[in-house]
This record gives C-alpha cells, structure tokens and sequence, in this order.
C-alpha cells in the first residue's frame, strides 16, 4: 500500500471524485482521498492523499490556493460559469467603455477579507441537502456567507473585443471563484460569468510538477511525496522505545513542548509518524 501524497493534474470533464475513482482502478489501492474539489470543467492541481496519507486530506484543505481565471464579461449565468443558462445580458458598448486602469481598481478592491455568498449551483450543505439539489428543483434557501481572504489579485490581460478578462488570484480555503468573477463584474457595473479557471498551486504542489490521469497509467514520473516529507517544517522529536510503545498503544507522554504538530522518531532516527501535542501531552496522529 502506498502512503503519500500523488500531485494530480485534473483535466477538463473529470469531476475530482473520478479522479480518485480512477486512482483507485491505477494504483490497485483503496484507501484514496482527494483534497479540495474542483469543478468538472476547471483544470489543474488536486492533491491526491494514498493509504495513511488519507488523513492529511483535512489538513490540506486548509492550505492558501492560487488560480488564474477567465471571464467573460456581459453576459450572466445562473451558475456563474458556462454550465448554466443565460439569466442577464449587458450591452455591448457597456463593456467596452470600461478601461484597463477601472478594472485594475475594481479587482484590486477585493484584495482582504470579505463575506462572500456561496453560490447555489454547489455542494454546500443546507439542512442536510447540497444547495445544488434545491437549485435544480427552483427552491430558495438562505445562503450565510462566508468569511474568505484574498491575499493577492493581479489582472494578467483585458481584450474588449472578446469581452473577456484574465486574472490571477491567491487566495484562502472556502473561495469560489465564480462567485469572485460575478462579485467583480457587479462592481464594474456589469454582469459577467466564469469562462476557464485553472488551479496552479496548493501549498507547496504546483502546477508544473502535476502528473496526468494518463502518464499515471503509464507508470511514468509517479513521485509520491511522503507523510515525513509533508511535515518537513515540523519540529521533531525523538523517544525511547519503550514511550514509543506506549504511545502506539494510545498513552498520552508529558512533553514540555508548545501545542502543536510534530514528528516522531526512534532514537536510531526511523520515522514513526506524526504526533500532536495540546496541554503538555503528546499522541500519536498518523502512524507509519
């Protein structure tokens, strides 16, 4: 069984729950998690957690996420991207009396925190069902927003003729960038919808190092990082073997250390796993 993490590059019209789908059938291995879903028709990097590595799913969830996003402007979707139907047009003439240096200002206004309200084509939970199902039957549901960070947002190009334009954006765990291309347009005084979106990094996995559904097929430059390599920045601590035994069997160890995340190892230097510490009491998390 592999324990790792596999750097996947999801291509266009693959949901992330067929990725993991055809992992599965590739590797001959359950145990598979993917980490942060990205819509059918989005592309780029979903981190694919493997065996023990599953655990880490939560934790890198958590991680900051960089995309670069096309949008069309003029033109409105009731799903804020090209999977919906038409619900709101501008004329043309609107979108072309808008300059550079006003988009510039309006995409940049949103760099910071700011209560964004997820968009009901999604798989947001409201009472036990995802707002999706209520979108496609025509109810309404209140929708609390969510508190998100932009941490950074730089406008790559403008064409009018096209009426589109590209951006690329840093941004915090939660983050719908249909929604951001829709907010954006609206402060524009326009309307506007998500053409492309591509994920070029989550943490430290980037765009350039993922590897397709077919090379995986193939055999071909499958680099999995391990649980020890993804707590590189970790402080690490190292027992006796007797305090390893009982902390495998689940007895918490008196550590003068802050709380946190940590490594383990023998005191020969083999890596048990990781472990965590809150109020001076060490267990073990992930075990190799």
């Amino acid at each position: 069984m592999i324990n790792g993490v596999i750097n996947v590059y999801k291509e266009p019209g693959y949901t992330s729950h067929d990725v993991v789908a055809k992992l599965r059938g590739i590797l001959k291995q359950k145990k598979i998690g993917h980490m942060g879903t990205l819509d059918p028709n989005a592309v780029g990097v979903l981190p694919v957690c493997l065996g023990k590595a599953t655990k880490l799913c939560n934790l890198l969830s958590e991680k900051d996420k960089t995309y670069t996003a096309t949008m069309l402007l003029g033109t409105e979707t009731d799903t804020q991207d090209t999977t919906g139907q038409i619900t709101n047009q501008t004329p043309e003439e609107e979108v072309m009396k808008l300059s550079e240096e006003k988009v510039f200002d309006v995409i940049k206004s949103y760099i910071g925190e700011y209560d964004q309200i997820p968009p009901m084509f999604s798989a947001i939970k409201v009472n036990g069902k995802k707002l999706y199902e209520y979108a496609r039957k025509g109810q309404q549901v209140e929708i609390k927003p969510r508190n998100i960070e932009i941490y950074d947002i730089e406008l790559i190009k403008v064409n009018k003729e096209e009426k589109q334009m590209q951006f690329k954006v840093r941004c915090s765990k939660g983050t719908y960038i249909r929604t951001l291309c829709e907010n954006i347009a609206e402060e524009m005084q326009t309307v506007g919808y998500m053409k492309e979106l591509k994920r070029t990094k989550v943490g430290k996995f980037t765009i350039e190092q993922a590897i397709t559904i077919e090379q995986l097929k193939e055999g071909q430059n499958i680099k999995v990082i391990t649980i020890e390599e993804m707590f590189e920045d970790k402080e690490k601590i190292q027992l006796e073997d007797d305090d390893i035994k009982l902390l495998l069997n689940g007895v918490k160890l008196k550590k003068e250390k802050q709380d946190g995340i940590y490594k383990i190892y023998s005191k020969t230097n083999k890596f048990i796993g990781t472990g965590i510490i809150e109020n001076g009491r060490l267990k073990v998390d992930i075990r190799i």
